[in-house]
C-alpha cells in the first residue's frame, strides 16, 4: 500500500482561519497527513493548540525557533510534503509571495519549496479587486501557483458583500486532490519558440446599436489556456470576445466583438503551432442589423429578426491547405449527448482534438471557475475529473507541448 500524501497547510490571519480546522479534519478523513504552519496573525484568530489537537503534531509558527532551525527546519518543511496549501490566504501574504519575501516562517517555506502550491484567498472584496492584489495574483499564476476562489457572498464586515469569501471546505478538498493528481512536473520552457493562438469568450452579434445576440461564456477557460501556454514559454495571441477579465501577463490580446472580427483576427495571427478554439462563437448573426434602435410599437407586431449563419472558424482553420497549425484543438460545449456531439464535431470540423463539456445550467460551468471535460483525440476519449479551469488549462497545454515534441522527434 502506498504511503499517504503529505500536505503542509499554511494558515494566515483572517476570520476565515477557523474554517482551516474543518479542512484538516476532512483531509484526514481522506487519509492525508497534514502538518500546519500558522502566521503570527493567524494565531490571533485560532490557537495553535486547536490544530495540534487535530493533527496530533506540533504546529509551526516561528522562523527563529532554535530547535527547528538547528536542522534548517523551514527547508525541511518546504521539501518534505507533496503539496503546500494556503487557506485562508490574505492579501498581505499573497503580496509577500509575489514579491519573494521571506521574513517569517510561512514566506520562507514558500520561497524555498519546489512542491505544488495551492492558494485559497479570503479577504474583503475591495482588497481582492484592488489592482495591486490582481497584479500579485497574476504574477503568482505565471510562477505556477494555483488558485481556488475566492467565492462570492456576505463578508464578516457588516454590509459588505462580493468576491472574497474562502471557498467552502468540500470545494477546497476537491481542489487539493486535483492539485495532487496533476502535479507532475512540466518542462518550464517546453513551448519556447512556439506560437499559440487561443480564442476565448463570447461574440456579440449586433441587432441594433443597443442590442445584440450573445451567450453566457465568461472567457475564463480561454484566458487560463493563454496563461498556461505563456507560462511554458510560448508566444501567445489571445483573440478575445467581450469579457470582464484582466489581460493575462505576457500575452498579446486582440479584442473583438463579432464572429467576423474574430475570424479575421485569427487569420491575421497565423502562422501558429497550436490553435485552440475555446471561444463560444455565435452560430448566427442578424442578416441586416438596424442602424437605429428598434422601437417598440404597441400597434404593430414584434419585429422579425432574419438570421444568417456565421463562418465556422474552427472548421476553416482546420481545413486550411496553407498555414494550418500543427495542432488544432476545438471545444464542444453541449447540453445533452455530450460525447456523441463531440465525436461528430471531431470528424466534421477537421480538428485534431476536441475538448467536450456539459454546460447545462445545473453544472455551473458557464461563468464558473471549474470544469469537467472529455478530451477526444484520434487515440480515443479521456474523461477528466472535475477540476478548476486553471488545472484543465495546465493539463491540456502540457499535453499539447508533449504532442508537438513527439512530432518533432519523429520528424528528426
Amino acid at each position: 500500500m502506498s504511503s499517504p500524501k503529505r500536505i503542509l497547510l499554511i494558515v494566515s490571519g483572517g476570520i476565515a482561519a477557523y474554517k482551516a480546522l474543518e479542512l484538516v479534519r476532512r483531509l484526514q478523513d481522506r487519509r492525508y497527513r497534514v502538518r500546519v504552519v500558522m502566521t503570527k496573525a493567524a494565531t490571533e484568530f485560532v490557537t495553535p493548540l486547536s490544530f495540534s489537537a487535530l493533527t496530533n503534531d506540533r504546529v509551526f509558527t516561528d522562523l527563529f525557533d532554535l530547535d527547528d532551525e538547528r536542522e534548517i527546519g523551514h527547508i525541511r518543511l518546504a521539501r518534505d510534503h507533496d503539496a503546500i496549501v494556503i487557506a485562508p490566504a490574505t492579501a498581505d501574504l499573497i503580496a509577500k509571495m509575489a514579491g519573494g519575501h521571506a521574513n517569517d516562517l510561512a514566506t520562507a517555506i514558500l520561497l524555498a519549496t519546489d512542491k505544488p502550491v495551492l492558494v485559497a484567498p479570503a479577504m474583503n472584496p475591495h482588497m481582492w479587486q484592488h489592482q495591486a492584489t490582481r497584479r500579485n495574483v497574476e504574477q503568482l499564476k505565471r510562477d505556477g501557483v494555483r488558485f481556488i476562489g475566492p467565492a462570492e457572498g456576505e463578508m464578516a464586515e457588516k454590509g459588505e458583500a462580493g468576491p472574497g469569501r474562502l471557498v467552502e471546505v468540500p470545494e477546497l478538498v476537491a481542489a487539493i486532490e486535483s492539485l495532487l493528481s496533476t502535479a507532475s512536473p512540466i518542462e518550464p520552457q517546453s513551448l519556447a519558440g512556439r506560437h499559440v493562438i487561443v480564442t476565448s469568450g463570447p461574440t456579440h452579434e449586433q441587432i441594433d446599436p443597443v442590442r445584440y445576440l450573445a451567450n453566457r461564456s465568461s472567457g475564463k477557460q480561454g484566458y487560463e489556456l493563454a496563461t498556461a501556454a505563456a507560462r511554458l514559454g510560448a508566444r501567445v495571441t489571445l483573440v478575445s470576445g467581450p469579457v470582464t477579465l484582466a489581460d493575462p501577463a505576457g500575452v498579446t490580446v486582440v479584442r473583438v466583438t463579432e464572429a467576423a472580427e474574430m475570424q479575421r483576427a485569427v487569420e491575421a495571427a497565423l502562422p501558429a503551432d497550436i490553435a485552440i478554439f475555446a471561444a463560444a462563437v455565435a452560430d448566427w448573426r442578424i442578416a441586416s442589423p438596424s442602424t437605429a434602435k428598434i422601437k417598440k410599437n404597441a400597434d404593430a407586431a414584434p419585429p422579425t429578426l432574419v438570421l444568417a449563419e456565421n463562418a465556422d472558424i474552427l472548421k476553416e482553420i482546420a481545413h486550411r491547405k496553407t498555414k494550418r497549425p500543427a495542432l488544432v484543438i476545438g471545444f464542444a460545449a453541449e447540453t445533452n449527448d455530450v460525447l456523441e456531439h463531440a465525436k461528430r464535431k471531431l470528424k466534421t470540423k477537421g480538428a485534431d482534438w476536441i475538448v467536450a463539456n456539459d454546460v447545462s445550467p445545473q453544472t455551473g460551468i458557464m461563468g464558473g471557475d471549474r470544469n469537467t471535460v472529455h478530451l477526444l483525440t484520434g487515440a480515443g476519449i479521456e474523461s477528466w475529473p472535475d477540476m478548476s479551469k486553471a488545472d484543465v488549462a495546465r493539463q491540456l497545454i502540457a499535453m499539447a507541448a508533449k504532442h508537438l515534441a513527439a512530432k518533432r522527434a519523429a520528424a528528426e
